[in-house]
């Protein structure tokens, strides 16, 4: 047979042939999926921490404009929003607000501040867990 001929005779994939692709395309996106997004949750705990350290130094500003007072725990964070940018108060890498408390009760710190992690909710472990300045690792 001519190869015409067998390419007239082949009207195309069968269903089986594309059920079989699409299970494969399914298993790639899973596996990506699933990678993917256990680096994200990395990313935003990183850039949570990062925005820690960015409110304290907004803070440490604040502390030299006010004779070395930080904002209680009443005033809150809103209170050196002007040291922020946009002079707004930044929220976390998963959109909560931070939590703060002043003065500080774990060691000898004139503030903590916390973030409840993914789930916005006190305690937590892995992406859910607290992240607390008095308790970040640099």
């Amino acid at each position: 047979m001519s190869r015409s001929a067998l390419l007239k005779n082949r009207k195309g994939m069968s269903l089986v042939e594309i059920m079989v692709v699409i299970a494969i395309i399914g298993v790639l996106m899973t596996v990506i999926a699933v990678n993917v997004t256990g680096y994200l949750d990395d990313a935003n705990a990183s850039a949570t921490k990062i925005e820690i350290n960015n409110l304290e130094k907004a803070l440490i500003a604040y502390q030299a404009k006010h004779k070395g007072r930080a904002p209680t725990t009443s005033e809150g964070l809103d209170a050196a929003k002007k040291y922020f940018p946009n002079n707004e108060v930044p929220t976390d890498a998963w959109g909560n607000p931070f939590q703060y408390f002043s003065p500080g009760t774990h060691g000898n710190h004139d503030y903590e501040i916390i973030s409840l992690g993914k789930d916005g909710k006190e305690g937590g472990e892995d992406v859910n867990a607290d992240i607390l300045s008095w308790d970040m690792k640099d």
